[in-house]
């Protein structure tokens, strides 16, 4: 965007029409926060939500993030662009549409968990890390790192209420816990693209509760782990 309006200003100039620094500075801000472009703390928060949402949500935040840039809602950076494509729209819309009443089955949810454990965190890797692309690669690999850890650090918390809830007879508190989480996606994209120290504050708070919650549901952790582990275990051959 700043490459593109300074070279207006020069078009404007071999037009005989000089335009000052202080008023091509406002402009240029302004054009900056009429498309949604985001500055380093802004880029910081949307690689941070964009890791920790995937552990709940993935494919909600695929479809969130490439439809605000769509709409124009948001300018993604160049390594996030490619959500944006009607195709990858219509993939993440159609597997949204699918996780959302497939989270709400009791025991079917832990079941979509575990199958996706091992997929939502390295795509919150590979989405945190493509806020900044390849242009700025040590920035990349330090936000796919903490990208990852977050992702996973959603995970574990998510898979381990889950499991706790699951062991209610009732569908209510799970429908709940679900209905929950669909929000809390929304809002820490939302609050991480509009108000990112805001966001900090709420991320930091967020990884206390994790924390909270893995140490009390321990048990259940451990369940959830087993679990995840039996799937890529093979029985033993009986001589």
């Amino acid at each position: 965007m700043d490459a593109l309006w300074l070279s207006f200003v020069q078009w404007l100039h071999t037009l005989g029409l000089h335009v000052d620094a202080g008023t091509a500075e406002a402009v240029a801000e302004g054009a900056r926060h009429a498309t949604g472009a985001l500055d380093l703390p802004g880029l910081m928060a949307l690689a941070a939500a964009l890791g920790w949402a995937s552990g709940f949500r993935l494919y909600a935040v695929v479809f969130l993030v490439g439809m605000m840039g769509w709409l124009g809602a948001l300018a993604l950076p160049p390594g996030l662009a490619l959500l944006q494509h009607p195709v990858v729209l219509f993939a993440s819309g159609f597997m949204l549409f699918v996780e959302f009443f497939a989270d709400k089955v009791p025991w079917l949810d832990s079941a979509w968990d575990a199958v996706h454990a091992f997929i939502r965190v390295p795509a919150g890797a590979l989405l945190a890390a493509g806020v900044f692309g390849a242009d700025n690669g040590a920035m990349a690999m330090a936000a796919g790192l903490v990208g990852g850890s977050l992702s996973a650090t959603a995970l574990a918390t998510k898979m381990t209420t889950r499991a706790a809830a699951n062991t209610s007879p009732e569908p209510f508190s799970n429908w709940l816990l679900s209905l929950f989480e669909d929000g809390l996606v929304v809002a820490v994209v939302w609050m991480a693209t509009q108000h990112p120290v805001l966001f900090g504050v709420a991320l930091a708070v967020m990884l206390v509760l994790s924390a909270v919650l893995l140490v009390v549901l321990f048990r259940f952790l451990r369940a959830v782990l087993r679990r995840v582990s039996s799937l890529f275990s093979s029985p033993a051959k009986v001589a």
